[in-house]
């Protein structure tokens, strides 16, 4: 479900858009397409700071969008190459994968898991 060409979008820097929705209201969060880590499992892994509010919409409803894209891989149309993903998550406080994404992310408190459930390239 991951492509190559997804994969060269998150290996290059651009915005990623998290997207969670509960109680009749969406929130957006950003981080960087070089944070998502991918442990070639139909998961992302990504190193969370603040994100307070996505985690308290994913306890109540745990599915999110995420919009990735890079203008520096070439795309359908040419220069630019975006990607929308639907997903489940949840974060993660402890355990093995929080050390090893603290290594990584010296800033983090909890990693947020998204299991994603359909990619779509955009552009």
């Amino acid at each position: 479900m991951l492509t190559d060409k997804f994969l060269e979008v998150i290996g290059k820097e651009g915005v990623v858009s998290i997207v969670s929705c509960a109680d009749g209201e969406a929130h957006v969060v950003n981080t960087w397409n070089t944070y998502l880590v991918n442990p070639n499992d139909g998961r992302l892994l990504i190193p969370a700071w603040a994100m307070r509010k996505t985690e308290k919409k994913t306890l109540k409803n745990n599915t999110v969008l995420l919009t990735v894209g890079s203008k520096e891989v070439i795309g359908r149309n040419g220069p630019g190459c975006g990607f929308l993903l639907e997903g489940t998550a949840r974060f993660i406080a402890s355990g093995p994968e929080r050390d090893m994404m603290k290594a990584g992310f010296s800033f983090l408190t909890r990693v947020l898991e998204v299991t994603v459930t359909s990619s779509t390239q955009t552009l």
